[in-house]
């Protein structure tokens, strides 16, 4: 029934339509109060619905300075500030287990003084929302750190790689030392990962033993590698066999070291006799070797995550860090 007959039934012969409050009642409203009633109603639905919705977890980032003290391969000591960046997830309850994770190095050093501030943000973004209190440092010589490089390990033809690796093992371990006391960290469940030069210091680091580390995770580590000049084949192949042997008869920490079949820095065969030299001595660990991966599988520990995390929290959960689980990322 329209309106009109509508109050027609109601008040009969009172009913005029052409009246003229009643023609004013009833007229259309103004556009612009209809786009306004619109816009509020939408609002008011948004709201409503955030109200409503689950909230995703955020990954909280801090930046400190920690100093450190370190000897070059000439005997120098270099003493300076590195930039740490620290990562937790805002819905892990503290106190936090420890994950550190060391980067690279670049071939040249003007792509060294240009690396910028080392954030690992993906893998970060991981470990934090399977509890870990994430640290990335900037080692010295690179990026925002800046200093001199006492990570030198010589050209190819004269290759000394213990002390370049003493070196970073050295930062690794004092910036340990700081974070540790934290109220918010757990001391001693502290897990050490790295890529490629920071793989290999993984190791050199699981080698010193030291209190609290209960594993250690060495993607693509070594050295010497150049993927334009020298492809597959990293300079002084049997130094670093001698070296990972060396840490083989000293390190007793859990190791899991994983490669790929096309790795452009490492080659597919040395990292296969690194490993075996560091198990022959009394290393424990397990290597994983994947198939290739893109151009270069050098790159998979941030190009390709979903490829070797299950195998790494598979790692991870049988020792020490039995507790942990992965839950569903949101947006950040």
């Amino acid at each position: 029934m329209a309106m009109a007959d509508c109050l027609r039934a109601r008040w009969g012969s009172k009913w005029n339509s052409h009246h003229p409050r009643v023609r004013l009642a009833f007229k259309r409203p103004r556009p612009e109060f209809t786009a306004a009633r619109r816009a509020l109603a939408f609002l008011a639905a948004w709201l409503l619905a955030l109200a409503g919705a689950p909230a995703h977890a955020r990954l909280i980032e801090q930046i400190i300075k920690v100093p450190v003290k370190v000897t070059d391969a000439y005997g120098k000591v270099i003493e300076q500030d590195l930039v740490v960046t620290v990562y937790h997830d805002s819905d892990a309850a503290p106190p936090y287990p420890m994950a550190l994770i060391n980067h690279g190095r670049a071939a040249k050093a003007e792509e060294r003084a240009a690396f910028g501030r080392s954030t690992s943000i993906t893998n970060a973004r991981w470990l934090a929302a399977m509890g870990f209190l994430v640290v990335v440092p900037t080692r010295i010589g690179y990026g925002v750190s800046g200093g001199e490089d006492v990570e030198y390990t010589g050209d190819c033809t004269r290759k000394n790689y213990p002390p370049g690796y003493e070196a970073a093992a050295a930062q690794t371990l004092q910036v340990l030392d700081v974070i540790r006391q934290r109220p918010d960290v757990l001391p001693n469940r502290t897990l050490i990962l790295g890529q490629s030069f920071g793989g290999a210091t993984a190791i050199a680091v699981a080698a010193r033993n030291p209190p609290g580390v209960l594993a250690a995770i060495n993607f693509a580590g070594g050295g010497g590698g150049n993927p334009v000049t020298s492809p597959q084949e990293p300079c002084g192949t049997s130094q670093l066999r001698r070296m990972f042997a060396d840490y083989g008869r000293r390190a007793r920490i859990p190791t899991l070291w994983i490669y790929t079949e096309n790795d452009q820095w490492m080659g597919p065969r040395y990292p296969r006799e690194w490993f075996g030299a560091f198990k022959a001595e009394g290393g424990v660990g397990e290597f994983v070797q994947f198939p290739p991966h893109g151009k270069d599988g050098h790159g998979l520990f941030t190009q390709a995550p979903e490829v070797w995390r299950p195998t790494a929290l598979s790692f991870l959960q049988a020792n020490g860090f039995a507790d942990l689980t992965v839950k569903a990322q949101g947006p950040r």
